[in-house]
């Protein structure tokens, strides 16, 4: 079955954040303003990418949505971080509403739209276990039942990490959110033109049922300075370092090494 995730990097999309702005210019100043998409890129680069490159089950592609507009230093950083996952796929678009076009990218990803796919979301701060793609079609088998009388099931590993990275290296603590966003998954029937994008994703339950998976943190959630989420953006909790036994847990689970995070955080 074939597997597909969307991830924004800084697309200048007119709605789809919470942050709002009132014309595209002012968006695409606050995305790409050079101290948040520093933070970006440091957090795709420790955070996100070390993840995907390390996937257990390797047949999957993340489509990375940017601006055609983006500034091309920024977009050479882009694909010089990415060359080496052949997963990625970076997809350009000029600014555009936000659904129809997050809508597009994955359907037209679909190998074939009469065939059921797995589809998930994912934001450029985040991370998600190295079993991840495995553990999604696991749930599809699990979630046999429910296909047969759905067209849509949602597949949600509810345990995780909130974090922050910095100079100093990873401070986290272990939490469970349902439908956070992250570790979130859709089975999609096949010629259902439905994508995991067309749902809000902490209302999913309101429109399928849901697989709630709560054994194993599946997830690393960043809390930074530009979180879309205000929420997170003005969660100012305070987090413990990492202990050794986590420092090794997120090595083997996320491929999240501190030495790297501590080097790329505090580059420049």
């Amino acid at each position: 079955m074939q597997v597909i995730g969307l991830c924004r990097f800084s697309y200048p999309a007119i709605g789809g954040y919470q942050v709002e702005h009132d014309t595209v210019e002012e968006r695409r100043q606050y995305l790409y303003s050079p101290e948040r998409l520093e933070e970006r890129f440091r957090l795709f680069e420790a955070t996100t990418l070390p993840c995907f490159r390390e996937q257990t089950d390797e047949d999957f592609e993340l489509f990375v949505l940017i601006g055609e507009c983006l500034p091309k230093a920024s977009m050479d950083r882009l694909y010089d971080l990415t060359s080496g996952i052949r997963q990625i796929r970076i997809v350009k678009r000029a600014p555009a509403r936000h659904r129809p076009v997050v809508k597009d990218v994955l359907n037209s990803a679909r190998t074939d739209p009469d065939r059921p796919c797995i589809q998930f979301r994912h934001d450029d701060d985040d991370a998600v276990s190295v079993d991840f793609v495995e553990r999604l079609r696991l749930a599809a088998v699990d979630a046999k039942g429910l296909i047969q009388s759905n067209r849509t099931v949602g597949l949600d590993f509810n345990s995780g990490f909130l974090a922050r990275f910095g100079p100093e290296g990873i401070r986290a603590t272990q939490v469970f959110r349902s439908l956070l966003g992250v570790g979130l998954g859709m089975y999609i029937a096949g010629g259902c033109k439905h994508t995991i994008m067309s749902f809000t994703h902490h209302k999913v339950g309101r429109f399928m049922p849901v697989i709630s998976y709560p054994d194993a943190p599946m997830w690393v959630r960043t809390l930074n300075n530009f979180n879309d989420s205000p929420h997170a953006r003005a969660n100012k909790t305070e987090l413990p370092p990492l202990t050794p036994e986590q420092e090794g847990e997120f090595i083997a689970r996320f491929a999240i090494e501190q030495d790297k995070v501590r080097r790329v955080h505090s580059d420049g």
